[in-house]
């Protein structure tokens, strides 16, 4: 007579134990790594402000993959070719930093917290396997960048343009209105894709509340970007998604917006075609005057300095004025020479070739679909954006690069894996001549 087993193999039988993940550690400390590099806390709460988290949190996360090696879905080998394009322009400013004629040790400084730009992108590509794992990074970014123009709303109500109101890469007006146009189409896809009213709600409040930050900034490049990049999102979302309301309640929030707060903004447009009618147009022309200075300034150093070029972050000083060109092309191109923007611009085309590939997919779900059209509104913003700010070093585009990487990737291993039962039909129809056969999968 047989009955059900007892004792401890019975207990074990009950008892499944489920294998841990072994990215599960290196995933936390990447996505610290992401909540401390958009959302800034050492900013806004005040006992974080001498810790260096940013580089903890990068730290921990690579010792996290390096203890997981061998374990992971992923290796080093799976690398896309646009991983080497990055480390071979870093690689090059280093180079660079030894042969700046500006300021050597600066210039190494500055390629050393640069550096953590390939192991970010490293550590997205190998740990980020699944889509879900996608979108909570890029929920951090969406989530981060409505949190602080909700701060420097708040602090700097009173500050022209907000400048300085928050550190690090949201301290220069330019640099937030930049992180603001990035991270919008990402917003509006997970307002597109949530299916709780209140969350919805949470989504329009955040895109609101960052619109009128754009506004306040009064960045001439932030609101050339935003149209282009916000052209793109409507076509993706409104109207290939057929959701004509979407383009309707975005304009009439823009006019609403820009009626409300775009006086500064309307005046800095002004100034730039020579209408100076007052002390703000002026130092907005001032500013207009510079910037083509500052272009041709680097233009001499690029010829002056073609290989290696003046090193980075040393431009300031190389300019005499002591301020960046406002292009990154031309800023990668001055500090890092010719090869190097060479690689950059390369870098960045992987991202749009990745993105393309994903776009002739037919058969992706909704959500994926909308993120990848959330993606090439941002890609597309960067690459006009960076035509008019100096965002070589920010981390954001390269943020967008590594989703692209990383996704490509997700959707590659899913198709193989569908593909293999197709191969196996095939096989099957062409030995016993049964189109209904199907040779087990082990």
């Amino acid at each position: 007579m047989t009955g059900a087993p007892t004792g401890r193999p019975a207990l074990r039988a009950a008892v499944q134990v489920k294998k841990p993940d072994p990215v599960s550690k290196p995933f936390f400390w990447l996505t610290a790594f992401y909540f401390v590099y958009c959302a800034r806390p050492e900013d806004w709460i005040t006992p974080l402000a001498h810790l260096p988290l940013a580089k903890i949190t990068a730290i921990c996360a690579f010792i996290g993959l390096v203890a997981a090696r061998g374990k992971t879905k992923r290796t080093f080998r799976d690398f896309p070719i646009e991983a080497s394009y990055l480390a071979a322009m870093i690689g090059l400013l280093y180079v660079g930093s030894l042969f700046s004629p500006i300021w050597r040790g600066g210039a190494l400084a500055q390629t050393i917290a640069f550096s953590k730009a390939w192991i970010v992108y490293a550590l997205t590509f190998l740990l980020i396997t699944d889509f879900a794992k996608l979108k909570k990074i890029i929920f951090i970014q969406s989530a981060s960048v409505p949190l602080i123009c909700t701060v420097s709303i708040i602090k700097g109500h009173s500050t022209p343009r907000l400048d300085g109101v928050i550190g690090g890469i949201y301290s220069n007006p330019n640099d937030l209105a930049f992180a603001i146009v990035l991270t919008l189409p990402f917003c509006l896809a997970f307002l597109l894709t949530s299916k709780d009213m209140l969350r919805r709600l949470a989504w329009v409040i955040g895109m609101l509340i960052m619109a009128l930050a754009l506004v306040m900034t009064a960045s001439r490049a932030g609101f050339v970007t935003i149209l282009i990049s916000g052209s793109v999102c409507l076509w993706h979302f409104g109207v290939k998604g057929r959701r004509f309301v979407l383009i309707i309640a975005t304009v009439f929030s823009a006019v609403l917006v820009l009626a409300v707060a775009g006086g500064p903004l309307f005046n800095r447009l002004a100034a730039t075609t020579g209408q100076v009618e007052d002390q703000q147009q002026q130092i907005a022309y001032s500013s207009y005057e510079a910037r083509q200075y500052l272009m041709q300034r680097a233009l001499e150093g690029i010829e002056q300095y073609p290989v290696f070029g003046v090193g980075a972050r040393n431009f300031p000083e190389y300019s005499l004025v002591w301020h960046d060109v406002h292009m990154s092309y031309l800023q990668i191109a001055v500090e890092g020479g010719i090869p190097c923007v060479i690689l950059y611009i390369l870098f960045f085309w992987r991202g749009f070739k990745n993105l393309k590939k994903l776009r002739r997919l037919r058969d992706l779900d909704v959500h994926t679909s909308l993120f990848v059209g959330g993606l090439h509104a941002s890609m597309i913003g960067f690459a006009i954006g960076a035509m008019f700010a100096p965002e070589a070093y920010q981390f954001f585009p390269y943020f967008a690069v590594a989703y692209t990487s990383a996704l490509f990737a997700i959707i590659a291993e899913r198709e193989k894996v569908i593909e293999t039962p197709r191969k196996l039909r095939a096989e099957a129809y062409a030995r016993f001549g049964k189109p209904g056969a199907l040779m087990p999968v082990r």
